[in-house]
């Protein structure tokens, strides 16, 4: 679980980082990143019923990326609203697939200090 202040929550910034946001997609993730006023870092992790039906295996991608996030945190730029979206092909994917997919991203995106 994210601490309270790295959470994304309300939906007008979240609406925001939609529409204002940049956006990267690979096979597995979505991100969409804005800067905010703030001198930390927040999150947000949307995964569709469409990714999958069960509430349990949501929750567990949920879990995992959460803790790839909280690692990569320290290193990465602050200052930033993120939006992490799941694709169906997650599903297919096991931690260390998920880590690394997370960690290029945020390599492209260029979020490391």
């Amino acid at each position: 679980m994210f601490r309270k202040k790295n959470r994304l929550t309300k939906t007008k910034e979240i609406e925001n980082v939609f529409k204002n946001g940049k956006r990267s997609y690979s096979n597995t993730l979505g991100f969409r990143f804005l800067k905010n006023q703030l001198e930390y870092n927040r999150f947000c992790v949307i995964i569709s019923a469409k990714v999958s039906k069960k509430a349990v295996i949501r929750n567990k991608i949920k879990r995992q990326i959460r803790a790839v996030v909280e690692t990569e945190n320290k290193l990465m730029l602050q200052g930033f609203d993120f939006l992490i979206i799941t694709n169906k092909e997650i599903l297919d994917k096991d931690f260390l697939e998920v880590k690394e997919s997370i960690k290029d991203s945020f390599k492209v995106l260029k979020l490391y200090v």
